[in-house]
């Protein structure tokens, strides 16, 4: 039988000991009583089994300070006959569900200090500072962004070019315009096998041991932090660099296919369009050349890579 008490149902009979507490593993008449009666005067807004009610909301068993009463089989009834007014009786439906409760926001909503067992987490420490590098370390240490500035600088140049051409309206002197467009399809070009190679081979190989290159979509590429256990954590999402290659591309591929459709003479160079198709990507571009070099420096690559490690580097 279900009995509603308020903003509460509740189910009486052998369903009832889901919500009711247990002592000695049995469940009494009076427990009923007591906890029918108690969520009665809370609906009323008049006090009751503080222990009882916290035990119907928050499913927490109460402490007994003293062992309970016990009732006999009749008084019982005789009790639960004389329910507080108000509490109507429904129709026995038969379900064999579990009972509903209705807690309202302001019951339901965690005390300060309360429901919460987790610690706050730690903060990390500060890298350890270790000692200055000498010329040759430093030298070794830094050769992977020294030759990574090397590439990214000829790719500055040649954006330059291009965008200073789009910002005067005026193409750089001496240069015609089938150069001008192959300036451009250049770029594009070298840009794309540069990439190529860095996912390809180098990527890989600083992801064993530095997350800021790993690649969550190679299976083959897994972070020793990940692995705990004997169990693989793979990151879900790609590292932020991999993640401006995609922005790049996206960008560079309108960019170069307005390039080549006004050398095949499909449509004519306006140097006012060229710089939108510039700005998609431009920003993302510059900002990834030199995150690269930084994350390559020596300073970053001493931590994780012993020298001769670095000198290994097929670059």
């Amino acid at each position: 039988m279900r009995i509603a008490v308020g903003s509460y149902l509740i189910t009486t009979g052998p369903l009832s000991r889901l919500l009711l507490p247990r002592y000695n593993n049995s469940y009494s008449s009076y427990y009923k009583h007591s906890f029918i009666h108690n969520l009665s005067s809370t609906a009323r807004g008049t006090s009751g089994s503080g222990s009882l009610h916290q035990t119907a909301v928050t499913g927490r068993r109460p402490v007994l300070s003293q062992q309970p009463r016990t009732m006999s089989s009749a008084a019982a009834a005789e009790a639960h006959d004389r329910a507080e007014p108000g509490v109507p009786e429904v129709e026995e439906t038969g379900s064999t569900s579990a009972p509903e409760v209705s807690v309202s926001a302001e019951e339901g909503a965690a005390k300060p200090g309360e429901g919460s067992t987790s610690e706050p987490a730690p903060e990390p420490e500060p890298e350890p500072e270790l000692p200055p590098l000498t010329p040759e370390q430093f030298r070794v240490y830094n050769r992977l962004a020294d030759t990574m500035e090397y590439f990214h600088d000829h790719f500055r140049k040649s954006w330059r070019v291009l965008y200073s051409a789009c910002e005067s309206h005026r193409r750089p002197s001496g240069m015609t315009l089938r150069q001008f467009i192959d300036e451009g399809l250049s770029l594009v070009r070298y840009l794309e096998a540069h990439h190529n190679i860095e996912e390809t081979y180098l990527y890989p190989l600083l992801a064993r041991k530095m997350p800021e290159f790993t690649d969550s979509s190679n299976p083959a590429v897994v972070h020793r932090s990940f692995i705990k256990g004997g169990n693989i954590k793979r990151q879900r999402q790609k590292c932020e660099l991999l993640r401006q290659h995609e922005e790049i591309h996206a960008g560079m591929d309108v960019f170069g296919d307005y390039l080549r459709r006004c050398k095949n003479r499909e449509t004519e160079l306006e140097l006012n369009v060229l710089r939108e198709k510039m700005d998609t990507w431009g920003d993302v571009l510059f900002n990834h050349l030199d995150q690269e070099v930084r994350d390559l420096g020596a300073d970053k690559m001493r931590r994780v890579w012993s020298m001769d490690e670095m000198r290994a580097f097929p670059i």
